[in-house]
């Protein structure tokens, strides 16, 4: 590909003789290699599933140990399963933090290829581990570590991206690499299901609802796929001028090095993870020791960069270290917990919440409880809607830029807060009675619309909220604030799943979101206050 000597998007001229079909192409290419990026992500969501389900229907497979050795069992091993999803989300989020700074000393083209090729190998790993069904549980913890890579490509993607457009189009092109992007989620849940009932690349095949499933085929398959788009960024994606990236081997030399100082974080907190499953936590105990391990995530994270990287990097960093400054920064960071940390978290725990709540029965036709819960054998086939959700938060992301275009982010915000606290505690009160009734398959439908329109509000605040941060914040602090704001929101894909696990366990699932409720309201409260009421501080 050849080197781009000038880049000036807001020079009219320019842009509409050489930029435009520049930018254009490397948009067109960034986003098939994002949605890739996010599906590898958060494909745990649809395989924990099919390993449920497997297991249900014989013991002896993807069957495994607690801490005292013994096979686990009904709610343990569902809440184990959880682990999965939440192990990628905690890494993919923690990955985040150095993705945010890579595009500037490693050039887009570089980061775009590094990050696709390395998601071949978890995605080999994954297929490897699921054709032995007696592979050890912490090789798929390390597998779904590894998957971070995917949630982390979303902050160097989107800065790219950021580079190569003109201000007035920067809204467009954020929004269809962002949206786009997201519905990787939705992709990889709704191919994923059809994917393993081939048997495409050998192997042994298991019974699932009569059915043979070769569900190895759910790491396999994207390997090629992975491949094909990675060649093509490297091919045809640019890096630009006003970049340092320096030759391609010291680009990727920096790259690899950043994502290292990452995984350093993520090792921390995954150990810190798992060794507190040991400690027997409940309740508020286990809550804090779950958030816990997002401060200390963060904080070896930023420590390691501030001390471990290259010198341009750490002056850059000083730089944008002056947005924690602003207690704008840590309302909107809350705020956008709120939408994005939902969008994401409830896409990783969705497809194993409709299986673990109507996929069993949890008492007799006089509504006694029993004493396990048994498969209910009228259940919906969860996996033909798992991707509803998703698809609906994504596709509907650029609805809450335009209506915060047309009425104001923190007004949008607010009527989208309430509606999200009203679906939240619906869907909490239709778990109860699931879990309550001998038949919860009856209430399977009211759920899955209730909570496609929870999926709904949290794709509109995604949109209102980023609207909120270019209006709130100076030019030069937007960007690191949009950064900083994507990394924290996406340990949403680590705490929800975890927050249903200890639910799962405690047989309250409702209570779950009931909690997230609750949240919502501080969330309404603070958005009120601060942005969207008569006198507000910052009005927008």
């Amino acid at each position: 590909m050849k080197v781009i000597e000038k880049w000036e998007p807001e020079d009219n001229a320019f842009w509409e003789s050489t930029g435009k079909r520049i930018a254009f192409r490397n948009l067109w290419i960034s986003i098939p290699n994002l949605l890739m990026a996010f599906g590898v992500w958060i494909y745990w969501s649809v395989i924990i599933n099919v390993m449920q389900g497997l297991h249900d229907g014989d013991a002896t497979l993807y069957s495994f140990t607690g801490p005292d050795g013994n096979p686990l069992t009904g709610p343990s091993y569902q809440a184990l399963l959880y682990t999965l999803p939440a192990v990628a989300g905690l890494s993919g989020a923690t990955l985040r933090i150095p993705n945010s700074f890579m595009i500037a000393i490693c050039g887009g083209r570089n980061v775009k290829f590094m990050t696709t090729l390395l998601l071949i190998l978890p995605a080999l790993g994954t297929g490897s581990a699921l054709k032995d069904p007696s592979t050890p549980f912490f090789t798929y913890v390390l597998l779904a570590a590894m998957c971070g890579v995917g949630g982390g490509a979303f902050a160097s993607s989107m800065s790219n991206i950021n580079f190569f457009f003109p201000k007035r189009m920067q809204g467009l092109s954020l929004g269809l690499n962002a949206g786009l992007g997201n519905l990787g989620v939705s992709v990889f849940q709704l191919v994923t299901p059809w994917i393993i009932t081939f048997g495409i690349f050998g192997g042994t095949s298991y019974p699932l609802k009569g059915s043979p499933v070769w569900l190895h085929n759910a790491g396999f398959i994207w390997a090629p796929i992975l491949a094909f788009f990675g060649l093509l960024a490297f091919m045809a994606m640019n890096n630009l001028p006003q970049h340092y990236q320096g030759p391609a081997l010291v680009a990727v030399g920096k790259y690899l090095w950043l994502e290292l100082l990452g995984y350093g974080g993520v090792a921390v907190s995954v150990w810190l993870l798992l060794r507190s499953k040991t400690w027997g936590l409940s309740g508020s105990m286990e809550l804090l020791a779950t958030l816990l391990n997002v401060i200390v995530a963060i904080a070896v994270t930023m420590t390691l960069m501030r001390f471990a990287t290259p010198k341009p990097t750490r002056e850059n960093l000083q730089k944008q270290f002056a947005i924690f400054g602003n207690k704008h920064n840590w309302i909107m960071t809350y705020l956008y917990v709120m939408t994005f940390g939902s969008f994401i978290g409830y896409s990783s725990a969705f497809p194993k919440l409709l299986k673990d709540v109507f996929g069993y029965i949890h008492v007799d036709e006089h509504g006694a409880k029993l004493a396990d819960a048994i498969v209910n054998p009228n259940a919906p086939d969860i996996l033909k809607y798992a991707f509803l959700g998703a698809a609906m938060g994504a596709a509907i992301r650029p609805v809450g830029g335009w209506l915060s275009d047309k009425l104001g982010g923190a007004r949008v915000t607010q009527w989208d807060t309430v509606i999200m606290v009203a679906a939240a505690v619906a869907c909490g009160w239709i778990i109860k009675l699931a879990n309550a009734s001998p038949h919860p398959e009856r209430y399977f439908i009211p759920f899955l619309l209730l909570f496609v329109l929870l999926f709904a509000t949290t794709g509109v605040g995604n949109g209102s909220t980023f609207r909120m941060i270019a209006i709130i914040f100076p030019k030069e602090q937007a960007g690191p604030v949009l950064g900083w704001t994507s990394a924290v929101a996406a340990y949403g894909a680590f705490l929800i799943p975890t927050v249903f696990a200890m639910q799962i366990k405690a047989g309250t699932p409702e209570y779950a979101m009931y909690g997230f409720a609750v949240y919502y309201v501080t969330c309404l409260f603070l958005n009120w206050w601060y942005y969207a009421r008569k006198n507000a501080e910052v009005k927008c």
